[in-house]
């Protein structure tokens, strides 16, 4: 059970990691201090397949409209994809990633919006990258190195996300450790480390909560994972990155009716738990409770 019994023991046993900082860095040229800020990621989904319709855009003008919408409702960046994570969506091939999100991102970011692209393509990236994209959402490690290169030569922020997996289309049945928060650390330190070696220093660590494998599909095991990601992520600011995590959707908890209510609610668990960077489709409501959590700490809370 996620109660004040449950904080106390785990701050008890891992006390040490509060005292660790984040590094504040740019994104697309805005300066972002991390631990004050709670930077906003809003969606763009360019696939059709992709199950959260509200933040489907069918074509080039709705999705602008809806970057520059969500910019001006607090987004501190915007993260475009155009192949959905779901098991039985179709491959989409580099080429036809490029042709749907090449045009959305040049259009966004010559109005000034910070562009993040969702893909494992390195090709996909460069063409991105080359139309404006300065944050490359990795959501795999097959071509890590080629990505890594792709970040240095322009400059762009690198969300390393943690898949047990060449890529996020690439996955099976999840498997647990006994501390997941102890594999993450080391995982994520062996990734910051090669990002290092190749002259990439923004990076942003996204755990993963499990949407895509196969033994996650039961509601209450997944939500379980996911509370217990948020619960430990402050222990991952030792390694001195700031921490990324979607948000929870739980449909098969707060049933189609009421499942647009789930993202603000893990978000204000995410952000008192230690998250820097929430991903939400819901963010102008997610806005709203950022604000009141701000205005809290400007009490003196």
């Amino acid at each position: 059970m996620l109660d004040l019994h449950t904080l106390a023991a785990v701050l008890t046993e891992h006390r040490d990691a509060l005292a660790h900082r984040v590094r504040p860095f740019d994104l697309g040229g805005r300066a972002c201090d991390f631990e004050r800020e709670r930077p906003l990621m809003g969606v763009i989904n360019l696939s059709p397949e992709s199950w959260y319709a509200e933040s489907v855009c069918a074509d080039e003008a709705a999705a602008v409209a809806r970057g520059l919408a969500l910019t001006a409702a607090g987004a501190a960046l915007v993260d475009i994809g155009a192949e959905s994570t779901l098991a039985h969506a179709a491959r989409v091939p580099p080429a036809e990633q490029q042709a749907r999100l090449v045009p959305v991102v040049r259009a966004l970011s010559a109005q000034g919006v910070v562009v993040s692209v969702e893909s494992y393509w390195p090709e996909v990236l460069e063409a991105c990258a080359l139309a404006g994209a300065r944050v490359f959402n990795l959501t795999g490690r097959r071509a890590e190195a080629d990505v890594l290169a792709l970040a240095r030569r322009f400059g762009a922020a690198v969300v390393l996300c943690y898949v047990q997996g060449e890529t996020v289309r690439d996955v099976g049945r999840f498997t647990f450790a006994a501390d997941m928060m102890d594999e993450l650390t080391d995982h994520f330190r062996e990734r910051t480390a090669l990002a290092e070696r190749h002259g990439v220093s923004r990076c942003i660590l996204d755990p993963g909560l499990g949407f895509y494998y196969a033994n996650l599909a039961d509601g209450a095991l997944r939500v379980n994972h996911q509370l217990h990601t948020f619960l430990h992520s402050f222990r991952l600011h030792r390694l001195g990155y700031p921490i990324l995590n979607i948000l929870p959707h739980a449909p098969d908890i707060f049933g189609e009716a009421h499942r647009r209510a789930a993202e603000p609610l893990f978000a204000v668990l995410a952000w008192l738990l230690g998250t820097h960077i929430v991903r939400t489709h819901e963010l102008e409501v997610v806005a709203r409770y950022r604000e009141v959590l701000a205005a809290y700490r400007a009490g003196g809370g």
